[in-house]
């Protein structure tokens, strides 16, 4: 008799990426069916980015909109820029992943984005963003070792600071040359 897996329900691999726990990213790695939720993740991680920098007097549709697109391309930007330094210029003889995979244990690595949405409140803004900034670092961090199949956290640490500084560094230059002056 054949047996089958129950995929776990897309809230719980939300709380399971926030807990920044293995198991969820090594399910949502070799589940192909979770790049959908993967993406959903992003999205409202990027669109949570918008509505918080209200905070930030960015407070105009075009802001929020501008805001939340530049999120989408950073994180778009990070993944495309970790993917090859994971797999190219850094990996470990164990390293065995495909884009999908990496993709999907990214996305759900971008969770704790979603709580930036409280930077709307006064004067949280600052620390909504620099918190979530970094727990995103250390799921992603956990993401990247289970999608690249790292036996090394050290390893995973430095291609996510390296993807992450160079993708920062793409999204100040973006904002610095297309974005919205803020009076």
């Amino acid at each position: 008799m054949a047996t089958r897996t129950i995929p776990t329900p897309f809230l719980a691999r939300l709380i399971g990426a926030l807990s920044i726990d293995p198991i969820t990213y090594e399910e949502v790695e070799s589940d192909r069916a979770a790049t959908w939720q993967a993406l959903l993740v992003v999205v409202m991680s990027s669109a949570a980015a918008g509505i918080g920098a209200f905070g930030w007097g960015t407070g105009s549709v075009r802001g929020v909109l501008f805001i939340s697109g530049l999120a989408l391309i950073s994180w778009a930007t990070w993944a495309l820029i970790t993917f090859e330094i994971g797999t190219r210029l850094m990996p470990e003889r164990t390293t065995r992943a495909d884009v999908g995979q990496l993709l999907r244990t990214i996305g759900f690595s971008a969770a704790p984005g979603i709580l930036r949405v409280f930077g709307v409140v006064p004067g949280a803004t600052w620390p909504a963003f620099a918190i979530t900034a970094v727990w995103m670092l250390a799921a992603m961090v956990v993401a990247v070792r289970q999608a690249l199949d790292y036996e090394s956290t050290l390893r995973a640490v430095a291609v996510c600071a390296l993807g992450w500084a160079l993708s920062i560094g793409i999204a100040v230059a973006a904002q610095l040359f297309f974005g919205p002056t803020v009076s």
